[in-house]
């Protein structure tokens, strides 16, 4: 039976969304504030959190972030508005998804199955799946390790799957309806959800992601990954054919008859 942690300050939300938990066949602590939170998890480590972003003292975001840095857990994170910024805030965060407030509870057990099974499924991969790279950057997937010119790098589970999902289809654009159900598992959602993680990942295995050379934005369609196009090699000017000892054609020296009008010898 996997265990979930919910963390909210408002006990009626605290009190229904554990009992649909409940009824969904979880076993749920619950916690009303930050330090409440990091101390129920350093107790029995949970399989997911359900978070609310607003909390006295020390915010939702503070208690991902520390989550976090004790281990990898799921995380859905629960807003209070309905406002953009507040969602794509806790996506940037490491949020495997949020709920919007008011919610429907069996929405958020919907999602909590979801985030789970995505987990269970990353688990469960086949481990003899080949270790992927493209231009200095390598996808293990049995030991889902990613590293960048041979150094690791730190990417969450989700990011991890986008990653080894655009790495296996590399060269084709994927829509982010399409990444949202084969990567996320829903068949339902915002679709800014993709486009964070794209974001977020970007950030870490491009040189510059304010310019992007492994992973392309498609327009209207979606994104792809590809290596990056290599520079032309510059042709050498006249001046350095010549001082090489090739002759420059276009002056008429060098060798009889080449680069001059046939006419001038009639």
């Amino acid at each position: 039976m996997q265990n979930i942690l919910v963390v909210d300050d408002d006990p009626t939300v605290a009190e229904v969304v554990t009992g649909y938990l409940e009824r969904a066949g979880y076993t749920v602590a619950r916690a009303a504030d930050g330090p409440g939170a990091l101390e129920a998890a350093g107790e029995r480590w949970p399989d997911l959190v359900v978070l609310d972003l607003m909390l006295p003292g020390m915010d939702g975001l503070e208690v991902c972030r520390r989550l976090r840095g004790r281990g990898p857990v799921p995380v859905i994170m629960l807003t209070a508005r309905g406002d953009e910024d507040d969602r794509i805030l806790g996506l940037e965060t490491g949020a495997d998804d949020y709920v919007t407030k008011p919610f429907s509870p069996r929405e958020l057990v919907l999602r909590v199955e979801s985030v789970l099974r995505r987990g269970r499924a990353a688990g469960d991969a086949d481990p003899g799946g080949p270790v992927l790279g493209c231009a200095g950057i390598t996808v293990d997937p049995a030991a889902r390790r990613v590293t960048k010119n041979g150094v690791e790098i730190g990417l969450t589970l989700r990011e991890f799957d986008l990653l080894l999902h655009l790495m296996r289809h590399r060269g084709l654009a994927i829509g982010r309806e399409r990444l949202m159900q084969e990567v996320w598992g829903w068949d339902f959602g915002d679709l800014s959800t993709v486009t964070v993680h794209v974001r977020r990942l970007r950030g870490k295995i491009e040189d510059d992601p304010a310019r992007p050379r492994l992973i392309h934005t498609v327009w209207g369609v979606g994104y792809r990954f590809d290596a990056p196009a290599e520079p032309e090699p510059e042709r050498p000017s006249a001046s350095a054919r010549a001082s090489d000892g090739q002759p420059d054609r276009r002056s008429g020296g060098g060798v009889p008859g080449e680069g001059t009008d046939p006419a001038e010898g009639a």
